[in-house]
């Protein structure tokens, strides 16, 4: 292959992650669908391709429809203990985040929920509010009528709309809420942690080191209290598991404030907090090794902030 045409896969191809992640929720399985479009790319006759952006969006968007199908995926995630694997800010592989609907698309609540609608209305969704393609584009990539795309949409928006929220995370925004978190959950005080909860907050867990076999949900605000503030009590046992004493930083996750922990490079949790008005009304702690190795990968190459705690 010449290294013209190279070139023009490449120039696709952080797009193509991005489309193929807010898909599948994960994204090893988001690269594995991008290196599948590029050997297709390669075997295809490309004179007879007039627009190669959207025969390469329709490829990866089908390939991607078609890991949501398998049984294996069915079966994996019909387990419960399936979650969508985090992001750090800058990743990117999180796509284009100029719009509310964009920001949103990647977050861990939206990329849950999504796990509830039909493959074709996932990727409608997607294309329509993360990548603003029109549903005569949409359509034509999905192999479904316009008047479908728009059914298809509505339906998504109608089941995704409880999970929007619309509060702009920055980094210096995450580290006052992370801190306000951490501060409170290390007081001794649980009511402490409660007041910063809204009164419908949840939480969802891997368990300690990621071995859940299902994921652990807490249902109120003091459920999650209590979980949180044992978590963040150190023993040695804790930090055996982890493999020495943590640090605690802050940062920017899938567009939510995320408390990280992490031991020299190498993050062994996070905990992402989903913000509605000023309180928290969702937090998913994730330490599975497996879910948290590009969010290390990145978070290796960024510059580090001052840390909350510097030994936990």
């Amino acid at each position: 292959m010449d290294s013209v045409t190279v070139a023009r896969f490449e120039a696709s191809r952080a797009r193509l992650a991005a489309i193929a992640y807010r898909l599948l929720g994960s994204a090893a399985d988001a690269e594995d669908a991008v290196q599948d479009a590029f050997l297709r790319w390669q075997a295809a006759d490309r004179e007879r391709i007039e627009v190669p952006e959207a025969w390469l969006t329709k490829i990866v968007t089908n390939l991607s429809l078609d890991r949501l199908r398998s049984a294996k995926v069915r079966r994996e995630r019909a387990v419960g203990a399936w979650m969508p694997e985090p992001l750090l800010d800058g990743d990117p592989m999180l796509g284009p985040a100029d719009t509310v609907e964009q920001r949103e698309s990647v977050t861990l609540a939206v990329l849950t929920l999504m796990e509830n609608l039909s493959p074709v209305e996932r990727a409608a969704y997607v294309l329509r509010e993360a990548f603003s393609y029109s549903h005569a584009e949409i359509a034509e990539i999905l192999g479904i009528s316009e008047s479908s795309s728009q059914q298809h949409i509505h339906r998504a928006r109608r089941r995704i709309a409880v999970a929007a929220n619309n509060t702009d995370i920055d980094p210096t925004s995450a580290r006052r809420i992370v801190q306000a978190f951490v501060d409170a959950a290390t007081s001794g005080r649980t009511e402490r942690l409660i007041a910063l909860l809204t009164d419908d907050a949840t939480g969802v867990s891997d368990g300690i080191g990621g071995l859940a076999e299902k994921l652990i949900e807490y249902s109120s605000p003091d459920q999650i209290a209590s979980v949180v503030r044992a978590g963040l009590t150190p023993t040695p046992a804790k930090r055996r598991l982890v493999g020495g004493m943590p640090s605690i930083h802050a940062a920017v996750v899938n567009g939510c404030p995320a408390m990280l922990i992490t031991i020299d490079d190498r993050i062994v949790g996070v905990a992402i907090l989903e913000i509605r008005g000023d309180k928290i009304a969702g937090v998913r702690g994730i330490a599975a090794p497996h879910r948290l190795g590009r969010l290390t990968a990145q978070w290796q190459r960024q510059q580090r902030d001052v840390a909350l705690l510097e030994s936990w």
